[in-house]
């Protein structure tokens, strides 16, 4: 399992994507999930996934061998609009499940799940969740975030602080305290968190970097979290008594 994390603001997008995978407690290996597909200047593209691992790594290389072969409903690279980039990876989603599935069910969970999001020079950054089955919903300003993967625990601090209102190195604190949530609760998410802010219109990857486990600033900021939880549970009172 894994756990993906897309913000779609007016600044921009913030996204965030775990490293582990695991087939077993004895064979746990890291992977990107994180996908970035661009003509900079044009168009920015990225593909974050969950799931089966070669199910999401499958559809993600029929998506990059497609980019600029020219096929209409194939091809990223000639994409219109975002809505049809999220349609190209839903299709070959499909496409990969119809030949493989059967072959792997015996042996485990076949599907997997994607973010799709980026900006198309003429239109604003957008942000898509691809389900299992191929289709896809898309980011608004009542539901600014999506995730895949193991969500619950990341959830309720996106729900308590996240607004529309935040910019992207807010954003970008909030989706790793997410992080952190999940890392402590579920042994199946770890670093490196490939983390993305992406300012809207600038049709570039630039501001892509990578955090582990030793990176100074994670582990201050989960350092930094923990103690302000205690000092902020301290300060509150305690419940009413108990009848005698």
């Amino acid at each position: 399992m894994t756990y993906c994390l897309g913000i779609l603001l007016p600044a921009g997008l913030v996204l965030a994507s775990d490293s582990r995978s695991n087939a077993g407690v004895d064979q746990i290996t890291r992977v990107s999930k994180l996908a970035v597909i661009q003509e900079v200047g044009e168009r920015v593209i990225f593909i974050q996934s969950a799931g089966n691992l070669a199910t999401t790594q499958a559809v993600v290389t029929q998506v990059r061998q497609s980019a600029g072969v020219g096929v209409d409903g194939q091809d990223i690279m000639t994409a219109k609009t975002m809505f049809d980039v999220a349609a190209v990876v839903g299709a070959a989603l499909r496409e990969v499940m119809d030949r493989d599935q059967k072959y792997v069910e015996p042996y485990g969970d076949a599907t997997g799940a994607f973010l799709v999001s980026g900006q198309i020079a003429g239109e604003p950054p957008r942000l898509f969740q691809v389900y299992a089955a191929g289709n896809f919903i898309e980011a608004s300003e009542r539901a600014c975030f999506l995730q895949i993967g193991e969500t619950k625990y990341g959830k309720p601090i996106l729900d308590r602080a996240l607004t529309l209102g935040s910019d992207l190195d807010e954003a970008a604190k909030l989706a790793l305290l997410s992080f952190d949530a999940t890392i402590r609760s579920n042994l199946s998410v770890g670093p490196p968190i490939d983390l993305m802010r992406y300012d809207t219109d600038s049709l570039s990857a630039e501001r892509l970097e990578t955090l582990g486990e030793d990176t100074p600033y994670w582990r201050e900021l989960g350092r930094a979290y923990s103690k302000g939880l205690s000092t902020l549970v301290d300060s509150l009172p305690a419940p009413p008594a108990g009848r005698p």
